[in-house]
């Protein structure tokens, strides 16, 4: 596993790191976030939530919401970037992110 590519969120204070064994346009990407200023995280409580990219994230969430989806952030820019995400809560209440998929 290498890292695909990082970019930096000075706005929202933190980084994200991709990492892989291959193009994201043709294997699964690990998203790592690290959040400045954040000392460190205990044990068992550092899980944020899955990421997933889709072709359009407008429409993705519309087609959650019409199953009975819990959304949680209707889909938009980043307040921190320009990319679209959305996001939803799954049955046992953990966050997935749907996100722009551009690389």
């Amino acid at each position: 596993m290498s890292l695909l590519r990082q970019k930096e969120y000075p706005k929202g204070e933190f980084t994200l790191a991709f990492l892989g064994y291959g193009p994201e346009s043709e294997n699964p990407a690990l998203e790592l976030t690290y959040n400045w200023g954040k000392d460190s995280y205990e044990v068992g409580t550092g899980f944020g939530h899955i990421a997933i990219n889709v072709e359009d994230v407008y429409k993705a969430v519309e087609m959650a919401k019409s199953k009975g989806a819990q959304v949680i952030r209707e889909a938009g820019p980043m307040s921190a970037g320009t990319t679209i995400v959305g996001f939803l809560k799954d049955p046992d209440g953990y966050e997935i992110e749907l996100l722009s998929k551009k690389f």
